[in-house]
């Protein structure tokens, strides 16, 4: 006889406890879901042993510092829901901004052009309160910088929000070499236009 022949039954014989395996094996899970579990001598529903492994789960995954809820809160409520969880805000230093807007507005021709510009005009500052009392106590200089400064735009200048940025920014560093001069420190970081008029 050829090894063949002698082959054909071991092979039948291996794909047949192959089949009896997979099938045994379906026959216990289906047992078990359809009858419950049994747990320490007592039958228990599937959803119950279901509700004891997210338990069980989320007590290791707290003890390790997994995927449980912060400080190592479960996820999940009694009947398996998700629990929703809050996000914390980073803690990041925020500074106090401090306002200062000058009572009237300034108007003033603008360069090589018949009309004027009138603005109202704000800054602001993360420093102490002194940088504002310095300003207040200066205004009348600093009015003067300013009419200066915006009488060196033209029109096409203060044209669009880039042109008021440009403005605003040599604004700021006249306003910051007045202050440097008379007090020592200038300290304003941004100017605004609470209203800006081309007449």
């Amino acid at each position: 006889m050829s090894d063949a022949n002698t082959d054909a039954p071991k092979k039948k014989g291996k794909i047949l406890k192959t089949i009896l395996l997979v099938l045994g094996f379906l026959l216990f899970l289906g047992g078990g879901f359809a009858g419950g579990f049994y747990y320490a001598g007592t039958q228990i529903s599937p959803s119950e042993e279901v509700l004891r492994l997210v338990e069980r789960t989320n007590g290791d995954a707290a003890a390790e510092g997994g995927e449980a809820g912060a400080e190592g809160e479960p996820t999940v409520d009694e009947n398996g829901n998700p629990i929703k969880m809050v996000k914390d805000i980073p803690e990041t230093p925020v500074f106090q901004t401090s306002y200062y807007e000058f009572p009237d507005t300034l108007t003033t021709n603008l360069r090589g052009s018949r009309r004027f510009l009138q603005v109202g005009i704000g800054m602001s500052t993360q420093y102490d309160a002194k940088v504002i009392a310095n300003v207040e106590t200066h205004a009348m200089a600093i009015r003067s910088d300013f009419l200066a400064v915006i009488s060196g735009f033209s029109e096409e200048d203060v044209a669009g929000m880039e042109g008021r940025d440009r403005l605003a920014e040599a604004m700021k560093a006249a306003v910051n070499k007045r202050l440097e001069q008379l007090e020592g420190f200038g300290g304003i970081e941004n100017v605004f236009f609470p209203s800006f008029v081309l007449q």
